[in-house]
């Protein structure tokens, strides 16, 4: 009954991704294991980043447990949907019930996706990261593939809400471009500082996500406004700390030492 729900939701997700033209590309796709516990730690671009990241899995034949924000679960019907396909709620005051619960999927030999910036950057860098995907890979020994996805928050993503407080819609233009790119797997040792390897799982997301950027069907084009790339690289969203009354970080993230300055 699972994954006969996750694949007719797929089917959908997919239909509506089909329907808008948009074309997503992947890299690196080899790095995610067809079997066994891993844990996929993405940046998050845009609201649709869950179907298109699950649509590059599916080639691999995983399906990914997300962690999601738990005010999802507040609507019935996608409750019962959400639990069936046994992603995992977090409520970013009591974390400890989604941690939980990952670790159990990752004991049972399932992929967890995690997006440890724990929301949408407002300026399009990696901003401050969870710790819980270093924590959860040291304890249950499962691999860490980083994953950078672009081009999805052309679709539908946040930004400077306007002079009425109106937040932007779906951009409902077809043709879109989407690159995901999977790393090589990465382990936490048993003595490993989960901070500093926190730190450097934010660097590594950085390096993959600029190198999208700059793909060159992403730049922006001479004197186009894009208020969608991101400020250090030419574009006009807003720079990490233009974004940070925007951005929602809980208190216990830890804060960028990688990307802008």
């Amino acid at each position: 009954m699972t994954e006969r729900v996750y694949r007719a939701t797929n089917v959908l997700g997919r239909g509506v991704i089909r329907a808008l033209g948009v074309d997503t590309r992947w890299i690196g796709i080899e790095h995610l294991p067809e079997q066994g516990p891993v844990i996929v730690a993405a940046n998050h671009a845009s609201y649709p980043d869950f179907v298109l990241l699950e649509q590059a899995a599916v080639e691999r034949g995983r399906y990914l447990r997300f962690m999601c924000r738990h005010d999802i679960w507040n609507v019935p019907f996608v409750r019962a949907a959400m639990d069936r396909m046994q992603h995992v709620p977090v409520d970013r005051e009591a974390p400890a019930a989604a941690y939980l619960r990952s670790r159990r999927l990752l004991l049972q030999g399932e992929a967890v996706c995690s997006f440890p910036e724990a929301g949408i950057s407002h300026s399009y860098t990696v901003r401050s990261l969870m710790r819980g995907v270093a924590r959860l890979a040291q304890e249950t020994g499962a691999p860490v593939v980083p994953v950078a996805i672009w081009g999805s928050q052309r679709v539908w993503s946040v930004g400077v809400p306007d002079a009425r407080g109106r937040k932007p819609r779906p951009d409902l233009t077809r043709g879109r471009r989407v690159d995901v790119s999977f790393g090589a797997p990465l382990s936490v040792g048993p003595d490993d500082d989960v901070i500093a390897w926190t730190r450097r799982l934010g660097a590594l997301l950085t390096d993959q996500l600029e190198e999208l950027q700059r793909l060159p069907h992403h730049v922006p084009a001479p004197g186009e406004r894009a208020p969608w790339y991101p400020a250090h690289l030419g574009g006009h969203a807003p720079t990490r700390a233009e974004a940070a009354h925007l951005d929602s970080v809980p208190r216990s993230a830890v804060s960028p030492t990688w990307g802008p300055g």
